[in-house]
């Protein structure tokens, strides 16, 4: 649907976007995942054609971002990170203002308010001045204006921002109902929330593309080596010397200290290798209790961290 090709902008020498390329498919979540000042943000600006870049193209189904940069907006919805609102205003009277805005006819407006005020749960607050809403009522606010024109493509940036625990679970879960029929763009640097909803990641560090891919293809690339977490009973400096000689142990830390002999062990494995029958003959012979084993997958933060260091 969306191919961008070569996209740089720079601001005097500096490339905040460095001659990135990457495809967005029709009807994916994508999360598009960095550092603050990793250049998420003036792509999603160019993206949405509210700045031009210095070179490089994005086309939108034959559509070009400078040539038809206005045919392009009227298939984008568009919730930026600061989310502007017009406070005075009542919510129901924002919605109707920014339809009337892009040129929506009556009976086209009404009949996507009711869709809006439905899907982004505003109905109980349709009547409050939004100065008057909590941040997590006004990010539904927003993302129902960005939608309210019923376009292709939803681009969100930051959409969970300062909110709390449990207005970051209502946002989160809105965008997946979204994502069930548009294409949307999730912006974020918050690692958990593009794992919870993304199909795919894209991760940019200093205007550069430096990993992409399903959230479960990058924490299976992050490290040459399996996980274990092992809890075991039994004298603590004979399991760190013995587990270690396993064939297929490489290393073994301490965890968590849950009494004098009981504690919690996580052991780094060779990639593709089963220690458990090893490890249960090993903790026979020396009279140790496994009290609880557990497979350790690598998250995306780890993926995050090893692929943004300097």
């Amino acid at each position: 649907m969306i191919k961008i090709k070569d996209l740089t902008k720079k601001y005097d020498d500096l490339a905040a976007v460095d001659n990135i390329s990457l495809e967005i498919k029709e009807g994916e979540i994508l999360g598009f995942l960095g550092p603050n000042g990793a250049g998420k943000t003036t792509t999603m600006k160019i993206l949405t054609g509210f700045m031009a870049p210095t070179s490089g193209s994005i086309d939108f189904d034959g559509l070009d971002i400078i040539e038809d940069s206005i045919a392009i907006r009227e298939k984008i919805g568009y919730l930026p990170e600061n989310n502007p609102l017009y406070e005075d205003m009542k919510v129901y009277e924002y919605l109707a203002f920014m339809g009337r805005v892009r040129g929506m006819k009556r009976d086209q407006l009404l009949k996507r308010m009711k869709v809006m005020i439905e899907l982004a749960g505003l109905k109980s607050v349709l009547k409050q001045p939004i100065m008057e809403l909590s941040k997590g009522y006004r990010q539904r606010v927003g993302i129902a204006q960005a939608m309210l024109h019923d376009p292709e493509i939803l681009i969100l940036d930051e959409p969970t921002s300062g909110l709390d625990p449990n207005q970051i679970v209502e946002i989160r879960s809105l965008i997946k109902k979204l994502g069930e029929q548009k294409t949307v763009v999730l912006c974020s640097h918050i690692m958990q929330e593009v794992q919870a909803t993304c199909d795919r990641v894209i991760i940019i560090s200093e205007g550069k593309i430096v990993g992409q891919g399903t959230p479960a293809e990058l924490t299976a690339g992050v490290s040459g080596n399996d996980a274990m977490y092992v809890k075991i009973k039994g004298n603590e400096g004979v399991i760190l010397e013995e587990v270690v000689k396993l064939e297929d142990v490489i290393e073994i830390t301490k965890a968590d200290k849950e009494s004098e002999d009981i504690r919690g062990y996580n052991l780094t494995i060779t990639a593709g290798k089963d220690i458990r029958e090893e490890l249960f003959k090993l903790a026979i012979d020396n009279n140790w209790s496994i009290l609880e084993s557990r497979k350790e997958a690598a998250s995306l933060e780890d993926v995050f961290r090893k692929l943004t260091k300097s």
